[in-house]
């Protein structure tokens, strides 16, 4: 690793996965991505809007729509969270655990994920936090 100023992502559950800052290039290279833990850490998932190099313990999950975004991966982040307590040392979060693992999604009258649903419901526990943080600001 040459230090540099691109964030490398490991198997952290703190700092955004962020576990250097580097100066490498390689295939792993990515952004829009949520960055799911298999090893370390499992199941500890964070979203990457930036550039960034993953570990071979990360694997990076993109959401198949070009409209995905901030709120869609948060919402998916959250919902893959909780699936933690099924898997530890004994039992890990392997990529083939991952392939098989079921996550429920709202979907559409298409039967298909409904990720305009899901980015709404995102925005408005974002806009009542944001509320609620500036009520107590004000106090």
């Amino acid at each position: 690793m040459v230090i540099g100023n691109i964030p490398f992502v490991g198997a952290s559950d703190s700092n955004n996965g962020i576990t250097a800052f580097v100066d490498n290039q390689n295939a792993s290279l990515d952004k829009n991505v949520l960055g799911v833990n298999y090893n370390g850490s499992v199941v500890e998932n964070f979203y990457h809007p930036y550039e960034c190099l993953f570990s071979d313990d990360v694997k990076r999950l993109k959401i198949k729509i070009p409209q995905a975004g901030k709120y869609t991966y948060l919402f998916l982040k959250a919902a893959i969270l909780q699936q933690k307590s099924k898997y530890q040392y004994g039992y890990k979060f392997n990529a083939e655990r991952m392939k098989k693992q079921k996550i429920l999604l709202p979907v559409n009258t298409e039967n298909q994920p409904d990720w305009s649903a899901v980015e709404h419901y995102m925005q408005a526990l974002e806009l009542r936090q944001l509320i609620h943080y500036l009520k107590y600001k004000q106090q």
